[in-house]
């Protein structure tokens, strides 16, 4: 195992084919996630239920996808997750033919397992690869979201036209899509994703001594401690939770303004098309101007979006917003994974990952839970207002970050 550029290559290519597939029915779902639950909710107030059950479930279960990817590996993981996506978008279906919103959940939370272990492939690419050179395959697999976005809006529609033909809800087109998205997804890594990035990135962590933290592993609790860990942590937790907040009611918010499902469609695309398509030129820009920078511009994108969503209910300046809204979500994700991975040694990489994500998870799930309640009682500007609020707080670590990095360089 020496052409560690060649295996690099192919495992992170693998891993962004899976990503596009996957992150296609996450997308496909999401759309719908909030209009199912307010058709099948005893109380609108409860729509964004399904979505923080969604939520929920992937960060209770990031830590153990963590294990369990370092005892089988990767592959074995992310292949397993994708499986329990297949059944319980089956769940899903079968709970819309009997209008059963309890079942709903119970699917979707299994869906969100599914995203947890195929998030954590991220974190596979960028072990496999040097660490100059993190950035640009973590921004590639992220990048997989692009052809995710548009296989999510060439899917999801005909779906629910089928479904209607053969008697179905015409909600159930999205999980059709999605049932058939995880499962290619499924195949293709279970095909493509060899040698085990988990153990490609020990040898290449032992080609780089000198940039990779050695000695006996440190809690997480102390690696978190860390300046640099907290401020990845923060910008991955807080764009993440920004980005839900506004995410998971703009679908409600445009069937208030009585817009068709394939306006919803659009603009929601235009959301994951900005969450995914500048991983372009993110990774190049994260290798070339710094974690601290990326995350600062991130944090800003984000409380620009927040500004601009309320300003109007039209389909444009709507997608414009949230095609923002994803943008500072990409350079804090993307920003903040690759800082947190620069941080940690062989030996902490998958605990202290999975830690990230059930934290960001956990947070998100809160905040999609209250939204529909914010949203209910106070209206989208005021939700919003509350996501803005708290993007200033990545914004102000990642400037206090790079100064001290300036204060560090200096003496």
């Amino acid at each position: 195992m020496t052409d560690f550029k060649h295996i690099a290559t192919k495992i992170t290519f693998t891993l962004f084919i899976a990503q596009s597939f996957a992150s296609a029915g996450f997308i496909a779902a999401a759309a719908i996630n909030p209009i199912l639950g307010a058709k099948l909710a005893a109380h609108r107030s409860l729509a964004t239920v399904p979505t923080a059950a969604y939520l929920l479930s992937g960060a209770l279960s990031a830590s153990a996808w963590g294990i369990i990817m370092d005892r089988i590996g990767r592959r074995n993981g992310i292949v397993a997750g994708l499986l329990i996506g297949v059944v319980g978008n089956t769940l899903v279906l079968f709970a819309i033919q009997h209008a059963s919103f309890l079942l709903v959940l119970v699917g979707l939370m299994m869906m969100g397992t599914t995203n947890s272990a195929v998030q954590l492939g991220r974190f596979a690419a960028a072990e496999v690869n040097p660490p100059d050179r993190r950035g640009r395959a973590i921004s590639m697999v992220v990048l997989g979201g692009v052809i995710g976005t548009i296989l999510a809006r060439v899917s999801a529609v005909p779906m629910g036209s089928f479904a209607v033909s053969i008697g179905w809800d015409e909600l159930a087109g999205a999980y059709l899509a999605t049932l058939v998205l995880f499962a290619l997804a499924a195949v293709f890594v279970f095909a493509g994703l060899r040698p085990d990035p988990r153990d490609v990135g020990r040898e290449v962590a032992k080609q780089y001594p000198e940039l990779t933290p050695q000695g006996e592993a440190r809690s997480i609790w102390e690696i978190l401690r860390q300046p640099a860990s907290i401020t990845a942590v923060a910008a991955m937790t807080l764009g993440q939770v920004v980005m839900v907040a506004v995410m998971v009611v703009t679908s409600l918010h445009m069937e208030d303004h009585h817009h068709a499902r394939s306006a919803i469609y659009t603009v929601i695309s235009a959301h994951t098309f900005g969450m995914y398509a500048p991983s372009i030129i993110s990774g190049w820009l994260l290798d070339t101007i710094g974690r601290g920078k990326m995350i600062l511009i991130g944090s800003f994108a984000l409380l620009l979006s927040c500004i601009a969503a309320p300003l109007s209910p039209n389909i444009f300046p709507l997608g414009f917003a949230l095609f923002l809204l994803g943008v500072g979500w990409n350079f804090c994700f993307v920003g903040g994974s690759t800082l947190l991975a620069d941080q940690l040694s062989p030996l902490e990489r998958s605990r202290t990952q999975g830690a990230n994500d059930l934290l960001m998870g956990l947070a998100s799930a809160l905040i999609s839970l209250t939204s529909g309640f914010i949203f209910d009682a106070a209206g989208y500007t005021m939700m919003a207002v509350i996501a803005g609020a708290l993007s200033f707080i990545p914004l102000v670590l990642s400037v206090s970050f790079m100064r001290g990095m300036s204060a560090q360089a200096q003496t």
